[in-house]
């Protein structure tokens, strides 16, 4: 191994040492440690293991990439994920936290009153989670496997046994903290890497003031060798799909059971917003420099790559091609590398950018740390999600509600585990690059959840029938249009990443056509629906709001 692979792996046991540790002293001794922190955490640092758990491998390495290759059209990613935290903040977070559950599906079940619900959301729960944690665990094998210099398939093999370690040995509590670092690891990775091509490039070291020169000469490159613009909208796709793919994006945000969990570990409602707001400003940081990071990688890749001997690349390129996940080749035999003969992954484009633009082997080392605390992070908090639905949801509420703590904590680990292993598996091979598959749970999520969820916190009149109507008929939809767009069969050119716009509004629609066409919820949990919109001093009652004294207001 040469020292460049010495640096990054030094940089990145120190890292797993550290969240190892974390998880360790924070280490889970009762159910509420493991599933909800205990509901201690502050807003702030809350916000930030937010972000910690938001930023996936997704967002750290396959969002920029995605951006520097499709242009304009890749926005539909930054724009949507930023959007739904939007309505997450306002319109669940706060009153799904204020109704004192665990999970997503105890609220279905305990909101409408029915063990059918919460069995379904459960189930939903983990097929969601599960699709989401392989593109984590793929995410990882990129990471390890460009480091260690093998093929991604072992690269992920490794990933899943650090991460089923650390993961199982906190709960919440230890990865709600491991998060929070992170996050501040993830983010230091993300942005020393672009202000020193800021400042090398442009002679400007913010990159956010400075990129949009780089944007109008990609724009004239592009011209002169006769390519759509990268700066042209809806050239990589139609318009359709932009915004169905941006919709999906946004409302399966607000539906993620793994993000809404994390609202559940604050005491009041006020934190729960306070944590949104936070989150924001920690994910907007990196959002707002993965278009400036699109712009300076393919700047250049097409000035400094582009155009080279064939027999001259950088160093960097072997390594990479080794990986398969670069492929570069002299296809007209002109002994010239052209821009079109390169074709590189989404995937690689963050890990790869510090050796294009020759940053030198500590920060090379360090944005693989942060990679592998992107992917660890959400990885941990999906696997929590899963563990909660069949060690809480299903095995505790449904199967066994005598089980002492010992046995739901031991259920909730063996769950991890098996999860990790199976989803481990599965990103052997996985079916799709890490943004699309990810892409695939967010449509899961709005097709499923977010009627049920708005209507169940908004709207008293929507019952059990609905629920569940409205969760398997979403749920059904959304993974049928991924099936057959998969296989090329489309309508108005939306593809599978935006299969949620045929979910969601199904769900709603049999939702509510139901919840009217079958009895009234019972009266006490259409109070506690209409008690979920006030602040925490305040009580609903008898057609009145009652404040804590017992005036009326």
């Amino acid at each position: 191994m040469d020292a460049q692979g010495l640096m990054s792996i030094s940089i990145i046991f120190a890292t797993f040492a550290l969240y190892i540790g974390i998880s360790i002293y924070c280490r889970a001794k009762v159910t509420s440690d493991f599933y909800v922190a205990s509901r201690g955490v502050p807003p702030f640092w809350n916000g930030m293991a937010i972000g910690g758990d938001w930023m996936s491998a997704a967002s750290f390495i396959g969002m920029a990439g995605t951006v520097m290759i499709l242009g304009y059209d890749g926005l539909a990613y930054i724009m949507g994920w930023t959007g739904g935290y939007l309505f997450l903040t306002f319109l669940l977070a706060p009153q799904l936290r204020k109704y004192g559950r665990y999970t997503v599906p105890e609220f279905i079940g305990d909101r409408f009153g029915t063990n059918t619900g919460r069995l379904i959301a459960a189930i939903a729960t983990i097929i969601i989670s599960f699709v989401y944690i392989i593109g984590q665990l793929s995410g990882s094998g990129v990471v390890i496997g460009r480091i260690l210099q093998i093929n991604t398939m072992y690269g992920t093999m490794i990933g899943v046994v650090i991460i089923a370690i650390y993961a199982t040995l906190g709960g919440m509590k230890g990865i709600t903290w491991t998060q929070v670092a992170q996050y501040i690891i993830l983010i230091i990775a993300y942005l020393i890497p672009v202000l020193f091509m800021s400042l090398q490039i442009t002679g400007n070291p913010l990159p956010w003031l400075s990129y949009h020169n780089i944007v109008s000469q990609l724009g004239d490159i592009d011209k002169q060798l006769g390519f759509t613009e990268y700066f042209a909208p809806f050239a990589s796709s139609n318009k359709a799909q932009f915004l169905g793919l941006m919709f999906c994006l946004m409302v399966g945000t607000a539906a993620l059971p793994h993000v809404i969990v994390r609202f559940y570990t604050v005491a009041t409602m006020k934190a729960a917003r306070w944590s949104g707001a936070w989150a924001l400003l920690f994910i907007g940081l990196l959002y707002l420099s993965a278009p400036a990071y699109a712009a300076f990688s393919r700047f250049i890749l097409m000035t400094k790559v582009a155009g080279s001997p064939i027999d001259q690349l950088p160093a960097w390129t072997t390594s990479w091609v080794d990986t398969g996940r670069l492929k570069v080749a002299d296809l007209n035999g002109d002994g010239i590398l052209d821009w079109k003969e390169i074709v590189i992954s989404n995937d690689i484009v963050v890990m790869a950018t510090p050796e294009i633009a020759n940053l030198g082997m500590f920060v090379i080392g360090l944005v693989a740390a942060g990679a592998m605390a992107a992917a660890l992070s959400t990885a941990g908090g999906l696997l929590i999600t899963i563990s909660s639905s069949f060690a809480h949801d299903i095995y505790y509420r449904l199967m066994r509600p005598d089980a002492s703590d010992a046995k739901r904590l031991k259920a909730g680990r063996l769950a991890i585990v098996l999860s990790t292993v199976v989803a481990g598996i599965v990103a052997l091979d996985p079916p799709g690059v890490i943004t699309q598959i990810v892409a695939w749970a967010f449509s899961l999520a709005a097709g499923t959840f977010f009627p049920v969820l708005l209507l169940g916190v908004w709207w008293k009149r929507a019952n059990a029938q609905g629920a569940i109507a409205g969760m398997l008929s979403g749920l059904l939809v959304t993974i049928t249009y991924i099936i057959l767009a998969k296989n090329g069969i489309t309508i108005f050119g939306l593809l599978d990443t935006a299969a949620g716009v045929f979910g969601v509004p199904v769900n709603l629609i049999v939702m509510y056509t139901v919840s009217k066409l079958t009895a009234a919820p019972p009266q006490h949990l259409q109070d506690e629906c209409i008690d979920l919109r006030y602040p925490e001093q305040m009580t609903y009652k008898d057609g009145e709001v009652w404040l804590d004294d017992a005036s009326t207001r």
